[in-house]
């Protein structure tokens, strides 16, 4: 078998490229070549002649050998048949089913290898068991790489949706801010309108002073000889424009919280007040561990004023807040030291 498949494909083979015959044509003389490789031959000679018997043609353009065509074609396509089906893979030697695996070489054999002097002494299989053994082999080396797969797949997954997380907190934060830059910019109109009505209120009542002036004069029916100033007749300037941004900046003060996040789980919280430096400071009192110091420069008496909340911070973990409120007016010293307890954690 393996010798006539052998011979079939040596005579459907083209002389010139040793390939099965693609569009062969036949010569006067009876040979048949490829189209392309003829018109070759023919090109790089520079003359129309036979590349086997070199016996030249008269015809420029030889007659298509359809008979070899078919045949040709048919030997193709089993060819192709034979090989698309996988128990059926054949020898590239023999033309032969492979069906041995040589444990030596490590590769399939047919049933003429095994007798060659290639395969001598060496140690063959059935294909089937031999794949069966490499499978569980595969199998085995496999493992651990689908662990790791699968360990890659929950971290992509862990990471996704922290992403998405990332991508939440920054919306809710954007958000706060601003509200928070709403409230001052609305706390920065309605100042503005509340200044500027008091300045239209001095300029009614100034205007309404001097017309009461000019009233009296002509009622009196005199003419006074050395007019003196109207005390205060004039807009009071620097009760309007002294120090405005500090006094507006000192008021926006009443409206701000100061936030300390403490990670750890605290059961007690000492609060120092230094009045003289400025500063608040917070420690842990079972281990005098600073936790933050608040600096700031008092300009009013402060009442220590600490509160806490079991609310989360904005990202809804477990953390809790210990606010730090402005209380004006109380009597309290200059500074102080206090401890509170608390549930933030």
């Amino acid at each position: 078998m393996a010798s006539g498949t052998s011979l079939l494909e040596e005579e459907l083979s083209c002389p010139v490229c040793t390939d099965i015959f693609r569009d062969p044509v036949v010569l006067s003389c009876s040979h048949s070549f490829c189209k392309a490789c003829l018109q070759q031959c023919w090109e790089e000679k520079g003359s129309r002649e036979c590349p086997v018997c070199r016996r030249r043609s008269s015809m420029d353009y030889p007659p298509p050998n359809l008979c070899l065509r078919n045949t040709c074609e048919a030997f193709l396509k089993e060819r192709s048949q034979r090989a698309k089906a996988g128990s059926d893979v054949l020898c590239s030697l023999h033309s032969e089913k492979l069906k041995l695996f040589c444990l030596v070489d490590q590769i399939p054999v047919c049933f003429v290898c095994q007798t060659s002097e290639k395969h001598e002494n060496h140690k063959l299989r059935p294909v089937q068991e031999a794949a069966h053994t490499y499978k569980e082999k595969l199998r085995t080396a496999l493992a651990p790489l689908q662990e790791k797969i699968k360990a890659f797949n929950e971290v992509k997954v862990i990471c996704d949706q922290t992403a998405e997380h990332i991508k939440s907190q920054a919306q809710h934060i954007e958000r706060q801010i601003k509200m928070e830059f709403e409230k001052l910019q609305q706390f920065l109109k309605d100042e503005e309108a509340a200044r500027i009505s008091a300045l239209r209120e001095e300029e009614e009542q100034k205007s309404q002073m001097m017309k009461s002036y000019t009233d009296v004069e002509k009622r009196a029916q005199c003419t006074l000889a050395d007019p003196e100033k109207v005390s205060g007749a004039l807009i009071d300037v620097a009760k309007h424009l002294g120090n405005l941004k500090y006094r507006v900046w000192e008021k926006m003060l009443g409206t701000v919280q100061y936030n300390l996040t403490v990670r750890r789980k605290l059961q007690r919280v000492r609060v120092q007040l230094d009045w003289d430096r400025g500063e608040v400071s917070f420690s842990d009192p079972s281990n005098n561990t600073p936790l933050y110091t608040f600096k700031h420069s008092f300009t009013e008496r402060l009442g220590g004023h600490f509160r806490t909340s079991s609310r989360g911070v904005m990202d809804n973990s477990p953390t809790g807040f210990l606010r730090i409120l402005r209380v004006v007016g109380l009597p309290v010293g200059k500074t102080g030291e206090a401890e509170t307890k608390c549930c933030v954690g």
